[in-house]
């Protein structure tokens, strides 16, 4: 009769370990998930929701995809109605219909949920 001994250090290793067999399972699902993320984003966003991290002119949301950014809540769940303010300038500046234009407050008619990320997941798996 054959005795079969596991290396529980191996087995721990392959499950535990980024690069394991696990670990790089879990990334290249995450990089699918992410990649489909990137196509179905929005196209952008103003930079008055997307913050900083986006720009302050606004910019690609899905190329600020690899993990989760402060404005994705916003994107997944929608907005209501919000007026819009400068936080540390006198206005707010964006591009309309090729004119760039400035305002001390703007009204903003808040956007529809788009749920990108659960579509991405669901591509993934």
């Amino acid at each position: 009769m054959a005795e079969i001994r596991i290396d529980w250090g191996a087995v721990d290793r392959m499950l535990r370990s980024p690069t394991g067999m696990v670990g790089r399972d879990l990334r290249r699902r995450a990089d699918r998930a992410a990649a489909s993320a990137r196509r179905d984003a929005p196209g952008s966003m103003p930079s008055q929701i997307a913050g900083p991290a986006i720009g302050r002119r606004g910019g690609e949301l899905s190329a600020t995809i690899t993990s989760r950014h402060p404005a994705t809540v916003y994107v997944v769940n929608g907005t209501v109605p919000h007026i819009i303010r400068p936080v540390s300038r006198k206005a707010l500046r964006f591009n309309v219909g090729g004119r760039t234009v400035f305002a001390k407050v703007v009204n903003h008619p808040g956007t529809r949920p788009n749920d990108f990320l659960t579509k991405a997941l669901r591509t993934a798996i």
